[in-house]
């Protein structure tokens, strides 16, 4: 077996498994921004994503169909993960998921609360909220939220499918501003942890995944690349090397070093 066939093995055998579905990519990827529906299209293929998530108040919800995103997506197959970008209040998430439930999208929603239009962070309270609520209607919901291991725990208690903490800020591309406190999320997780938001490049998708993240959910980095279908392709390779990474296991970090050859043999 080449190396390639046998990372392929290792990865095929390695599903990430969402409210019972099971996936193969933890390439989660947003359709907004891209210059035009081609490369839309050229990106998603080249990522591998099977889960594609977009904001309800861009779809034509009377018409999914007939939608400018989804129409470009006709022939092939994905999970739609509608988020509730724009809404302020728990209300006003539950009602978006509520519409797109009813025209047949999808019962999968990305709850996404942003009380501060500088910042865009989620509103924890707010998220809280609407997460219990959708539960309760049967939504399997993956809402977006902060990098904190509190929240995250209790999001998970009201029946969270998967917690989806931010690295950094919507669009900045920081990268993972506190490794720690996701650290933390993911050692306390009992459900999947997908790292969404603030990621720039392949070297933070890596990172995300050696510290155990399930999956990434990116959009800005890949549709503003200056090639959005290599920066795709691009970010597959490094969510696949992280987790190989994660699944490897690291060696600990040390404050003095360790020679890499025996030292019973030295020449004298």
């Amino acid at each position: 077996m080449t190396a390639k066939a046998s990372r392929e093995s290792m990865l095929r055998n390695d599903p990430l498994v969402i409210a019972g579905k099971t996936l193969h990519s933890r390439f989660f990827l947003g359709t907004g921004r891209f210059p035009n529906p081609y490369v839309q299209i050229e990106a998603i293929k080249a990522s591998g994503a099977e889960v594609l998530t977009f904001a309800i108040r861009r779809v034509n919800l009377e018409h999914p169909d007939e939608d400018a995103i989804l129409q470009h997506l006709e022939g092939m197959s994905f999970t739609y993960l509608p988020n509730t970008s724009g809404a302020k209040t728990a209300e006003e998430a539950v009602r978006i998921a509520r519409l797109a439930k009813a025209s047949g999208l999808s019962d999968w929603i990305k709850v996404e609360i942003s009380a501060n239009e500088k910042t865009l962070l989620p509103d924890p309270v707010e998220t809280l909220r609407a997460t219990e609520q959708l539960v309760k209607e049967g939504f399997v919901v993956l809402p977006y939220t902060s990098d904190d291991p509190i929240l995250c725990k209790r999001l998970e208690e009201a029946g969270a499918a998967a917690v989806m903490p931010g690295g950094a800020p919507i669009g900045t591309g920081l990268g993972i501003l506190n490794p720690y406190n996701l650290g933390l999320i993911i050692e306390e997780a009992n459900v999947p942890v997908i790292v969404d938001a603030g990621l720039g490049s392949a070297a933070d998708v890596a990172q995300a995944m050696e510290l155990g993240a399930d999956a990434v959910l990116m959009n800005t980095p890949v549709a503003k690349a200056k090639d959005p279908v290599r920066m795709a392709r691009a970010m597959k390779l490094a969510i696949e090397a992280g987790r190989l990474a994660y699944l490897a296991g690291r060696i600990p970090k040390k404050k003095y070093a360790t020679a890499s050859s025996p030292q019973n043999f030295i020449l004298k």
